[in-house]
C-alpha cells in the first residue's frame, strides 16, 4: 500500500474533539460531585446538565444564529460554569467579557466580537445602560437578576435568565461540527491601545483540558489535582477561561464551588464550610486572603493553591507554607491558552528544608505535556539549558490562539519565526525547570547591566514588614537607569524604613545573590500599588507616576 492514510469504516464514528465530549465521563458517573454558587445554590451533577440543555433551548427559542456570539458578563457563578459548556456546545461563541476594563473597552471589545447577545449579571446593567449607544451588534439581553425585581432600564430585557431556563425543556441533542470551530473569545487586559481578541476552538480547548487534567494529575504527591477534590476558582472566569480548571474540573465530576464576588471574607469562609482542597489565583489575591482577619480562623493545612498570572514573591511562599497552604506556580498567557508550564516537586525537593522549599516553589516549572517551551536569543536562535543563559520564551502547543481578532499585523508579531512570542525573559536549567526573570518591556538596564525587577521584588518581599513591592526604572543620567522600589508595609508593630530595606538587600548582595549594582537607588513608601484589571502590578501606570522619581 502507497497510501498510508488510514481506512474509516464508513459507519465509523470520527469523534471530532468538541466540548460536549468533556461531558461524556460525569454523564455517566455523576457520583456525588456538587455545583455550588456562594451560600444561594447547591446542587448534583445531573442538575448541570439539565440546565446545560436549558440553556441551549433558551438561545434557539431566542432565535439566536447557530454561528452568533454570546456574551457573558456574570460573577464567577453556576450559570457562568453553564455558559462554558452550552453556548460553544451548540457551535455558538462564547465570550467572556472582563467585568472590569473601562466601559468604553467594554463597548469596543463587544463590538469587535460582534456579539449577537448578551448575558448580563443586574450588577453590570448600569454599565450596559452607560454604552447602549454604542453598541453596533447586541440585539438580545437576557438579564441574570438575583433579586427577582424588575429593574428599571431603558433596555430591551429579552427575559430574566432563570425564568427562561424554567420555561425551557432539558433535551438537547448537541450537534457534530468541525472540531475546529471557534467555540471561545475573550480579550486581553493590556495596559497600551485596544484590548485584543484571543480565540480558541473545540479541538484546543479539548486538548487543552486532557493537558491540564493530566499534568495535575501526574504529580508524585504535591499539587495533584484529583476526583476526590473540592475545587474553588479565585481567578476570574472571565479571565483565560479561569486557567481552564473548570473545564478539567467538570470532565473529572469534582464539587466545584463559585463564590460570585471575591470579597475576602466570602472567599475565606467558602474554603472553612465547603472544606476547599484546590484552587488558584494571582499573588495579590492570596496576600489578600493572609492578611484578612479571618485567616486566623481558617485552616488551609488541606489547601492547594496553584498561583499564576505573575510571579511568586518569595516572602507571599513562605507565608503560604508557614500556614500550611501547599502553594506552587504554573505559567501561561491569555494567548497561550493558558497553561504552559507547572511547577510540581519532585519528592526528593519536598523533603528540603523552609529555606530551600520557598526557592523551589517559586520557580516558573517545567512544560506540561505537548508543550514545546524554548529560550531564544533575537536571531531566534535556541539557547542552552544551563541555568545562566536567558532569552525570550517561545512556544509551539496545540492550544495557542492561532492570531489576535482580526488583526492581522499584531497576529504576525506575536507569531514571528513560526514561534509564539511570550515578551517574558527565561533561563532554563538542567534540569528541564523553567525560571521567568523579567518582562522584556521591565527589565531595568543599568551601566550596561540587566537587573531583573522580578528578582529584587521577590528578594524585597522576603522582609517581614513588607505587604507588597514593586520595582521599576528610574531614569539616570549616569547609568542610564537605576532601581526603585516601591513598598506597601505589611502590618507590623514597627513599620520598616528605607534603611532597613536597604540594608536587607545589601545582605543578598554580600551573599552573592545579587550584584551590587542592583541594589535600588531609593525604597518609596506607598498606599497602594496600581493593578490591571485581574490584579497584576501595572508596571506601565507605575512607571508613568514613578518613572521620573519624583
Amino acid at each position: 500500500m502507497n497510501d498510508q492514510t488510514i481506512f474509516q469504516t464508513p459507519s465509523a464514528y470520527d469523534f471530532p474533539l468538541l466540548i460536549k465530549q468533556l461531558l461524556i465521563s460525569p454523564v455517566a458517573n455523576p457520583g456525588d460531585g456538587e455545583i455550588v454558587y456562594g451560600d444561594r445554590v447547591r446542587h448534583g451533577y445531573g442538575t448541570l446538565f439539565e440546565r446545560i440543555g436549558k440553556l441551549a433551548n433558551v438561545l434557539d427559542n431566542l432565535a439566536v444564529p447557530a454561528d452568533a456570539t454570546v456574551a457573558v458578563m456574570d460573577w464567577d457563578s453556576h450559570r457562568y460554569l453553564e455558559g462554558y459548556f452550552a453556548i460553544p456546545m451548540t457551535g455558538r461563541v462564547l465570550q467572556t467579557v472582563n467585568i472590569r476594563l473601562s466601559p468604553d473597552q467594554i463597548a469596543y471589545t463587544l463590538n469587535h466580537a460582534r456579539a449577537h447577545t448578551l448575558v448580563v449579571h443586574r450588577d453590570f446593567l448600569a454599565i450596559v445602560e452607560a454604552i447602549r449607544d454604542h453598541l453596533s451588534s447586541v440585539e438580545h439581553i437576557v438579564l441574570i437578576d438575583e433579586e427577582r425585581t424588575p429593574p428599571d432600564t431603558p433596555l430591551a430585557i429579552a427575559g430574566e435568565f432563570e425564568r427562561l431556563i424554567a420555561g425551557a425543556t432539558a433535551d438537547y441533542e448537541f450537534p457534530d461540527f468541525d472540531e475546529q470551530r471557534l467555540a471561545t473569545l475573550f480579550f486581553t487586559s493590556g495596559t497600551t491601545g485596544h484590548p485584543k481578541g484571543v480565540y480558541y476552538s473545540h479541538r484546543q480547548m479539548t486538548l487543552h483540558t486532557l493537558g491540564t487534567v493530566a499534568i495535575l494529575g501526574s504529580a508524585a504527591s504535591q499539587g495533584r489535582f484529583h476526583r476526590d477534590d473540592i475545587y474553588m476558582p479565585i481567578t476570574p472566569l472571565f479571565h483565560a477561561h479561569a486557567w481552564g480548571v473548570p473545564y478539567a474540573a467538570t470532565m473529572m465530576g469534582v464539587k466545584q464551588v463559585y463564590p460570585g464576588r471575591y470579597e475576602p471574607e466570602i472567599l475565606l469562609r467558602l474554603i472553612r464550610e465547603e472544606q476547599v482542597t484546590f484552587c488558584h489565583c494571582v499573588s495579590t489575591i492570596l496576600q489578600m486572603l493572609l492578611e484578612h482577619p479571618d485567616s486566623e480562623i481558617t485552616d488551609f493545612g488541606n489547601l492547594k493553591m496553584l498561583i499564576g498570572g505573575g510571579p511568586l514573591p518569595q516572602g507571599l511562599a513562605r507565608a503560604a507554607l508557614e500556614r500550611g497552604i501547599d502553594i506552587f506556580t504554573g505559567y501561561g498567557m491569555s494567548e497561550t491558552g493558558p497553561v504552559q508550564t507547572i511547577n510540581h516537586l519532585t519528592r526528593k525537593e519536598l523533603h528540603t528544608d523552609l529555606d530551600e522549599q520557598v526557592r523551589l516553589r517559586t520557580r516558573t516549572g517545567r512544560p506540561v505535556f505537548l508543550c514545546d517551551v524554548r529560550t531564544v536569543d533575537s536571531q531566534m536562535n535556541f539557547l542552552p539549558r544551563d541555568g545562566k543563559t536567558a532569552g525570550e520564551v517561545v512556544f509551539r502547543s496545540p492550544w495557542l490562539t492561532q492570531g489576535y481578532h482580526e488583526d492581522p499585523g499584531k497576529s504576525e508579531e506575536l507569531w514571528r519565526g513560526g514561534w509564539l512570542h511570550s515578551g517574558d525573559i527565561g533561563v532554563f536549567s538542567p534540569d528541564g525547570s523553567l525560571q521567568i526573570t523579567d518582562r522584556l518591556k521591565d527589565v531595568i538596564k543599568t551601566g550596561g547591566e540587566w537587573v531583573s525587577s522580578l528578582e529584587l521584588e521577590s528578594l524585597i518581599s522576603r522582609h517581614p514588614g513588607v505587604a507588597e513591592v514593586a520595582v521599576i526604572g528610574i531614569p539616570d543620567d549616569r547609568w542610564g537607569e537605576r532601581p526603585l522600589a516601591l513598598v506597601v508595609p505589611g502590618r507590623t508593630a514597627s513599620p520598616p524604613t528605607e534603611t532597613d530595606l536597604k540594608s536587607h538587600i545589601q545582605a543578598y548582595v554580600d551573599e552573592g545573590v545579587i550584584p551590587g549594582y542592583a541594589v535600588p537607588e531609593s525604597v518609596r513608601f506607598v498606599e497602594a500599588l496600581e493593578k490591571t484589571s485581574v490584579g497584576k502590578l501595572d508596571k506601565k501606570r507605575l512607571r508613568s507616576r514613578y518613572g521620573q522619581g519624583r
